[in-house]
């Protein structure tokens, strides 16, 4: 896939988030809310939405990654950052 900018990282983790949580309001979650905590993701969510990204953006995610997923901001930045840097498709 290609690298993405911040605007197609953002769309691809809302929709991503919209699939597991259907009724997610964007409006109250802030750029540096801690996206788990706002939209009251569990564990499973969580693990739901890295599969998710994973598997929309060809970005691998691994577990100590999971830090970089906290909120908008930080997982925007990670998905753009990582899609420069793997421009393979996820193993």
């Amino acid at each position: 896939m290609k690298p993405l900018n911040n605007t197609e990282a953002l769309t691809v983790l809302t929709e991503s988030i919209t699939q597991i949580v259907p009724d997610a309001d964007f409006a109250q979650v802030g750029p540096d809310d801690r996206i788990r905590d706002v939209l009251e993701l569990d564990s499973l969510d969580f693990l739901s939405l890295v599969e998710s990204l994973s598997a929309r953006t060809g970005v691998r995610i691994d577990e100590e990654d999971y830090p970089e997923l906290t909120t908008l901001s930080d997982a925007t930045r990670f998905l753009v950052a990582r899609s420069k840097d793997s421009r393979s498709p996820a193993q």
